[in-house]
C-alpha cells in the first residue's frame, strides 16, 4: 500500500509480531564516531553530522513526478504501525521532513514493504528511496547510492545506579563482570576494546538485564538504542543508568544509517543530503530525535 507523505493512511501488514526479533537483529548496525551537540536545557546529546560551513547545492527535482520512500513496519521506533494502524516512527517523520525542506511534500509517498522486497523496489524503479536501516556494506554499496549518515547507534555500558564507580571511565570496570549478548558485534568489541573486564555472555537480553538488576554481574555492554529503552522501562525499575561512552567502531559496528537510492538517482541523494544538513541547522532534526529518543543514546 502506498501512502502520501503528507497524510499517512492506515496500513495493514501481517507478521507485525516480529518487532522484538527485528529490534535485536539490528544490534550490529551502529556507526563510526561523529560530532554531537549538547542541549543546554537537559544535557541530552543530539547527533549532528553537518559541517556548519558547508553548503550542499540542491539539484533540480522538477523531473520527478513522484518520490517514493520504501520502509518496513517491524523496527520500532524507526518504522512500525501505531495503535491506530498508521505507519509511524522516526524514519517516517524524517522522510516527511526531508520532503518538506525540499518543498516537494505533495510529490512524496511512503510505502511499507516486507524487508526482502525493499532493495528490489529500488532496482526496478518501484521506489526512489529506501529508508529502513539498510546496512552499508561492500555489496550494498555496489547496488545502491547512499546519502551521508543521519544517525549513529553507539555501543554503551549500563551499570547499577547504586554501584557507580568514583571514576567515570571504563577503566573503573577492570576486573568486573560485564554482561554481553553472545555472538554479537558487541561481544567482539568488548573483548577487543576492554581487555580488563570479564565478559559474561547471555543468549537473551532479558536474562542479561535481570542479572544486572540482581547484582550477579557488575555492568552490561550493548546497543545504546536497546539499552536506552530498557533503562527507562518499567522492567528496569530505575535500577541502572548509562556509564561512560558512547563508543563507536566502524570495524565492529558498521558504517551506519543512511538513505539508499538507485545509482541512477545520485542527484536525489544529493538533494536529501542538502535537506538533512538544513534540518540539522534549523533544529528540526533535533526535534525529531528527541521525540523518538527522549532518553538519548549518547
Amino acid at each position: 500500500m502506498v501512502v502520501n507523505a503528507g497524510a499517512i493512511a492506515p496500513l495493514k501488514f501481517a507478521g507485525i509480531l516480529r518487532i522484538l526479533c527485528a529490534f535485536i537483529a539490528f544490534l550490529a548496525a551502529a556507526l563510526p564516531v561523529l560530532a554531537t551537540d549538547r542541549l543546554a536545557t537537559d544535557e541530552i546529546l543530539v547527533p549532528n553530522y553537518t559541517d556548519p560551513r558547508e553548503r550542499i547545492p540542491v539539484p533540480d527535482l522538477s523531473t520527478y513526478n513522484r518520490i517514493r520512500f520504501v520502509t518496513t513496519v517491524d523496527f520500532p521506533p524507526f518504522n512500525f504501525l501505531d495503535q491506530t494502524g498508521r505507519l509511524a516512527g522516526f524514519h517516517i517523520d524524517l522522510a516527511r521532513a526531508i520532503c518538506d525542506e525540499l518543498e516537494i511534500l505533495p510529490r512524496c509517498q511512503i510505502q511499507a514493504l516486507p524487508w526482502a522486497e525493499l532493495e528490489g523496489a529500488l532496482s526496478t524503479g518501484q521506489a526512489e528511496a529506501l529508508i529502513a536501516g539498510l546496512a552499508i556494506t561492500a555489496d550494498s554499496r555496489a547496488a545502491h547510492h547512499f546519502t551521508r549518515t543521519y544517525l549513529a547507534l553507539p555501543a554503551r555500558f549500563a551499570i547499577r545506579a547504586d554501584k557507580l564507580p568514583t571514576q567515570n571511565s571504563a577503566k573503573a570496570l577492570a576486573g568486573q563482570r560485564v554482561g554481553v549478548l553472545a555472538g554479537t558485534a558487541h561481544e567482539a568489541m568488548v573483548r577487543d576494546w576492554f581487555g580488563g573486564v570479564k565478559p559474561v555472555t547471555f543468549s537473551r537480553p532479558g536474562w542479561m538485564f535481570d542479572a544486572l538488576k540482581a547484582g550477579s554481574i557488575d555492568a552490561v555492554f550493548g546497543n545504546g538504542l536497546q539499552l536506552s529503552f530498557w533503562l527507562s522501562s518499567q522492567s528496569a525499575e530505575g535500577c541502572c543508568r548509562f556509564f561512560d561512552g558512547p563508543y563507536f567502531s566502524q570495524a565492529h559496528l558498521g558504517e551506519g544509517l543512511a538513505i539508499a537510492v538507485s545509482p541512477r538517482r545520485a542527484a536525489l541523494a544529493e538533494a536529501f543530503d542538502h535537506a538533512l544538513a538544513e534540518l540539522n541547522r534549523n533544529g528540526r532534526f533535533s526535534e525529531l530525535y528527541l521525540r523518538w529518543f527522549p532518553n538519548g543514546l549518547y
